[in-house]
């Protein structure tokens, strides 16, 4: 009988429905697990279940009765992928569930940017239109999203999905090639030139040592000043003082961003302290988490575990 741990059961919503695994097991689920924790309750387990909680090789090493980890999203960094190749531990992540979901929430962040809607919203919370005394006012550029240029970093199922949905707004869409690649392959503009051009750009890259910081001080004074920048890839993407620095002295236009080097974000992280910016729109991770979405993730993430168990895993990394 399988063993199976679920580590951090709250990041799926109660009321989204998680399927029964078609096997024999035992199923335990904590609503979160601290890194103090993760040993003692993986003790017995064959099979874990984790969205964020951090599986190390020295956790993972003192956890020889374990034989595969079940990823509940798309991003692996917080398990040690080198180590379970190398010790036969099966790893498998959710794909393709919110390519709906995600690029619907840049959009919504690219128009209320371009539209200036929370400096706006902000200016009649002060009284801002009552000192006007006019039928309405122009405190803040208000830009057209047709005709405008979107860079995309990034040309996995999320940043073509993003693509289709600007090319349906009337918006010339530029995919840019990787950082620092001198040749570029069909289809790509390079890195330096959507830089250089785009009105909007978003982030759709997965974060690794190669992209850590991919857009910093340098890279946001090459952007247009009357630019968006818009991130719901990885926190550690972007430089987040670079980019408060860039929208205070007015090089960016504003900036949409759903995820954090340190998730929950502490009070003193340089976007949330700042929070209170007119051309800044903050959300907490959620950009993949509409209804459908996330019962596609369940549905997918007990799948993965039913093929393991029948002896044809899906979706490995």
């Amino acid at each position: 009988m399988e063993q199976i741990v679920f580590l951090d059961r709250d990041t799926i919503p109660a009321h989204i429905h998680l399927p029964t695994p078609q096997f024999a097991h035992q199923w335990t689920a904590y609503p979160a697990t601290a890194p103090d924790q993760v040993l003692p309750r993986l003790q017995n387990a064959t099979i874990a279940i984790t969205n964020k909680v951090i599986l190390d090789a020295d956790t993972l090493r003192q956890l020889p009765q374990l034989k595969m980890i079940a990823i509940a999203a798309t991003g692996t960094n917080n398990v040690d992928l080198d180590y379970c190749r190398a010790h036969g531990i099966v790893v498998s992540n959710i794909r393709g569930y919110a390519t709906d979901s995600v690029p619907e929430h840049v959009i919504a962040m690219m128009f209320a940017l371009r539209r200036n809607l929370l400096g706006y919203h902000q200016d009649i919370q002060r009284g801002v239109w009552q000192e006007k005394g006019q039928f309405c006012f122009f405190n803040h550029p208000i830009g057209d999203i047709r005709g405008a240029t979107l860079g995309i970093v990034g040309g996995g199922s999320l940043g073509q999905a993003v693509a289709d949905l600007g090319r349906a707004l009337g918006m010339t869409v530029l995919l840019a090639e990787r950082k620092g690649q001198p040749d570029c392959r069909a289809g790509y503009t390079p890195f330096e030139t959507v830089l250089a051009t785009a009105d909007v750009l978003t982030l759709h890259c997965p974060l690794s040592e190669q992209t850590r910081n991919l857009i910093g001080a340098d890279e946001l004074a090459a952007m247009k000043a009357s630019a968006i920048l818009i991130n719901t890839g990885r926190g550690g993407l972007v430089d987040e003082q670079a980019l408060v620095d860039a929208l205070t002295r007015g090089t960016l236009a504003g900036a949409g961003v759903d995820v954090f080097t340190e998730e929950p974000a502490p009070n003193y992280n340089p976007l949330v302290a700042n929070s209170h910016l007119p051309n800044l729109l903050l959300s907490p991770h959620v950009a993949w988490g509409s209804d459908s979405a996330i019962q596609t993730l369940a549905d997918q993430l007990v799948e993965n575990l039913n093929h393991f168990v029948a002896g044809q895993p899906q979706n490995q990394v």
